[in-house]
């Protein structure tokens, strides 16, 4: 019988060795280059994420979205690049850039047979990519299509109705939230973050983290975009992808437990800062 290491519990102790340090000489672009689909319609999960990896720390963020769209997200996000883009091909053209070190793709994304295509694109890179939300969803029907494209530079970080509809009947939904997540990432052959007020981060080796700083009050709309969007800014950075969706995991409730109730979205987003000083203070 295979024997899996214990579940540890989440914490900076665990991590804090990989997270990025900044140079004293450094530039954007040695902070990382992170591309984001932005989606026509729920263009706030899209923005929230962008903003996240901004100050998670990606040197620069770029966001694809529909020639429509293209305001919306310019006039909101000042200090990123917006690009239309409407075609398969004109997404592969960004996705093809060589200073992009890392992809987002789900939040807000819609369904549909391009969408689809986008997320398939943006797995043959074989770039660190973040796959949350619609990217996981629009493969509900035939989730083998996905797990044969996904490799092991993906973080998939379904919410407990996401995880149902992608490994269905795969996995028991009567086993424990550890085994679950652990079956999962075997199954897809990556990192999973399966979300909840206890989230798990497992990878197919048998790694099994249990994040438990998370209040109640974080369970609000526009959490888990912002929870991909740190995640983006780590990885745009190259930190190690089991350790990078990790850090971002314990810092989202980090910085909710000091916010208080009353939390917003947006307010994890501008927590940030104050959340990585204290953690790098703390050494």
């Amino acid at each position: 019988m295979a024997i899996s290491p214990l579940p540890l519990r989440n914490g900076p102790e665990l991590w804090r060795s990989y997270y990025p340090v900044l140079k004293p000489d450094g530039h954007k672009y040695d902070r990382g280059a992170a591309l984001v689909y932005g989606g026509a319609e729920m263009t706030g999960a899209a923005r929230l994420a962008t903003r996240a990896a901004q100050r998670m720390g990606a040197g620069l963020v770029t966001v694809a979205t529909s020639t429509p769209s293209v305001r919306i997200y310019a006039e909101a996000l000042e200090s990123a690049i917006v690009r239309a883009t409407d075609t398969l091909a004109e997404w592969q053209k960004n996705l093809d850039d060589p200073k992009v070190t890392a992809v987002l793709i789900g939040p807000g994304l819609g369904q549909g047979e391009l969408q689809k295509s986008f997320v398939l694109a943006a797995l043959a890179t074989e770039k660190p990519c973040v796959l949350d939300a619609d990217a996981l969803t629009n493969f509900a029907a035939t989730p083998e299509v996905l797990f044969s494209k996904l490799h092991a530079h993906c973080v998939l970080t379904p919410h407990e109705g996401e995880f149902a509809r992608l490994f269905g009947t795969r996995i028991k939904a009567d086993a424990a939230k550890t085994d679950r997540a652990l079956q999962a990432a075997q199954i897809a052959k990556c990192i999973v973050l399966l979300k909840g007020a206890e989230t798990v981060i497992a990878s197919p080796d048998g790694q099994t983290l249990i994040n438990t700083n998370a209040p109640p009050w974080l369970a609000t709309a526009g959490a888990g975009d912002v929870l991909a969007g740190l995640i983006l800014g780590l990885l745009a950075q190259k930190m190690p992808i089991f350790w990078a969706a990790a850090a971002a995991t314990w810092l989202h409730g980090d910085i909710a437990t000091r916010f208080g109730q009353g939390l917003i979205a947006e307010d994890l987003v501008d927590g940030v800062p104050r959340a990585v000083q204290n953690l790098l203070d703390a050494d």
